[in-house]
């Protein structure tokens, strides 16, 4: 983690410098319009990771079997919808609604494509990815991860030397990236786990069992997906790509220090919903006690510095010429962010383990939702691009205390 961390903020600099405020603030946000769809897919990955856990504690290999196939099978069908929302919606909205400078639209429609298929290869990899977790071999997770790495710091060295339109460059190379990581985990699990090797088995019953598991977790995970991705949409309406590329530097540092916390979590979240799967109810709630209590501290770890030397730390980083603007508040208020949101992240994959998820994803799914249209209105009536940060901090202080009452 600590290396990733590392080479993560490496490769960042680097990318900013090379493309430039401009074109890494279109990188950001038109990404950001694929990322929108991922509500779509996030609650059957969620799905699938608590099956494939409950199926170990069961000990059930056939079983195993046929939640796997489910999985792969299920992902196929969403990402072929994807593709379809993405080439049709996604388009119109690239070439009808954002704000995009003059001569780059050719390539922002690249970055659209391309970032289609990391997409599309990231979710069909989400099943291999569930059975490392599932099993615990969390070392095989840290290598190919590692290795993910540093095949996008190569990425950013790369863009140094291309004699092609370098915003194009990126946007294919990280597809190739996308290609190569999918192989690695679909190699490494065909040779360990049984239930990944073998022809796919359609089961019915199974598909409408997660399909209607995943439909609750797609009611409760689409307002965080809108109130993120769909926030960067509605900034580069009102602000233009300039803001967005600050917004992209903010999302850097919060996607790290989260990736830092969830891989912490990652070890913690098969072993909640074994622990409920085999009645061990009291090591259950202490693993969930142990878990939001260690994702504030490691946040606070890097919220402490960050908030107090944003400013300098940004120009330590990225050069004291290169920081955009606002890039320092928008930092300050995303790690606020983090802290109200993960720290019920433990609590999410308790009610997750027990099944009973319905209530739960209605109401704190319901209070969600009001993020986007409270931002839209606060930009209309002449707010900072700044408020984005505000409104998802008080949406999400409701939800963790709903989530709370509700477990």
């Amino acid at each position: 983690m600590f290396l990733l961390l590392l080479i993560g903020l490496f490769t960042s600099r680097v990318v900013l410098r090379t493309l430039g405020v401009e074109d890494y603030g279109v990188y950001n946000v038109v990404g950001g319009v694929v990322t929108v769809f991922t509500f779509l897919t996030n609650s059957i990955s969620a799905a699938i990771s608590r099956y494939l856990a409950v199926g170990l504690g069961q000990g059930d290999p056939a079983h195993l079997r046929r939640i796997f196939s489910t999985g792969v099978l299920i992902q196929i069908g969403l990402s072929l919808l994807l593709v379809l929302l993405t080439e049709t919606a996604g388009l119109w909205w690239l070439n009808h609604r954002l704000i995009i400078p003059d001569g780059r639209l050719e390539a922002a429609r690249w970055v659209l494509h391309c970032s289609l298929g990391v997409l599309v290869v990231t979710l069909l990899a989400v099943p291999y990815n569930a059975a490392i977790i599932a099993h615990e071999r969390m070392s095989a997770f840290a290598v190919i991860s590692l290795g993910e790495a540093l095949l996008k710091l190569g990425v950013a060295l790369l863009l140094f030397f291309s004699p092609f339109d370098k915003l194009i460059s990126y946007a294919v190379l990280m597809l190739g990236v996308a290609v190569l990581v999918r192989a690695a985990y679909g190699l490494y699990c065909r040779r360990f786990f049984a239930e990944t090797r073998g022809r796919l088995v359609y089961d019915a019953a199974l598909t409408r069992e997660m399909t209607a598991f995943a439909g609750w977790s797609f009611f409760g995970s689409s307002g965080y997906v809108l109130n993120t991705q769909g926030a960067g949409q509605v900034v580069n309406l009102f602000f233009g790509v300039a803001v967005n590329a600050a917004r992209g530097v903010a999302l850097q540092i919060e996607n790290t220090v989260k990736q830092f916390v969830s891989n912490f979590l990652t070890a913690l979240n098969p072993q909640i919903t074994k622990a409920w799967a085999s009645g061990e109810r009291a090591y259950c709630f202490e693993l969930v006690r142990k878990g939001a209590k260690y994702a504030w501290l490691v946040i606070l770890a890097c919220f402490i510095p960050v908030f107090g030397e944003a400013e300098w730390l940004l120009g330590l980083w990225l050069g004291p010429d290169k920081v955009p603007p606002h890039a320092p508040a928008f930092v300050r208020l995303a790690l606020v962010g983090l802290l109200v949101d993960l720290a019920g992240n433990s609590l999410h994959t308790l009610v997750q383990a027990t099944g009973k998820v319905k209530r739960f994803y209605l109401v704190t799914g319901l209070t969600s939702y009001l993020g986007l249209p409270l931002t839209w209105l606060c930009f209309k009536l002449g707010a900072g691009p700044s408020l984005a940060y505000v409104v998802f901090i008080a949406v999400y202080l409701a939800v963790f205390v709903e989530r709370i009452v509700l477990v």
